[in-house]
């Protein structure tokens, strides 16, 4: 017996979602399109903002790699004092930042491993009657939850009572 479907807020918007996707595109073509541009969406901002994650860097970088200071020896850099500045944690900072940078590059190595392979399926073609079959199958997969068969059974079902708890 399948088990229901988690009902938190993050699932509950996530069904949702998932529902609207497929009510929206319900042909094959549709889905390429969308799941491309997804793709392209999430590399786009994931890129950049690694480019501006580098760029705060090496501004920050800058400043405490004075070759004129006076208690600076040649090729050593020069921290900054930030004893003075109680919010900032000069180990836990950078090191959150240089994670986050690192992630980002696996995050953004992994899309285009998949940008790749889903260039494939825009090889695929099918005809109009199994694009008809992806429309018929996605009314019934994501019905529309504003459809009047719909929202009189949902009345129906917040009239009833709540099952008894199977545990």
């Amino acid at each position: 017996m399948p088990e229901e479907p988690c009902q938190c807020p993050d699932c509950q918007r996530f069904y949702r979602e998932h529902d609207r996707l497929i009510r929206e595109n319900p042909t094959l073509r549709q889905q390429q399109e969308l799941s491309w541009a997804a793709l392209q969406s999430f590399r786009t901002l994931a890129g950049r903002v690694m480019e501006e994650l580098q760029k705060q860097q090496e501004a920050s970088d800058a400043p405490t790699n004075q070759p004129n200071s006076p208690h600076a020896a040649p090729g050593v850099p020069v921290v900054a004092d930030q004893a003075g500045d109680p919010a900032a944690d000069p180990a836990a900072e950078p090191d959150a930042v240089q994670q986050a940078m690192a992630d980002l590059e696996n995050i953004n190595a992994h899309l285009f491993s998949i940008e790749a392979l889903m260039e494939r399926i825009f090889d695929v073609r099918v005809p109009e009657e199994v694009e008809q079959k992806f429309r018929e199958l996605a009314g019934e997969l994501a019905p529309d939850p504003l459809n009047a068969d719909r929202l009189r059974l949902n009345r129906l079902l917040h009239q009833t009572p709540d099952l008894p708890d199977r545990g």
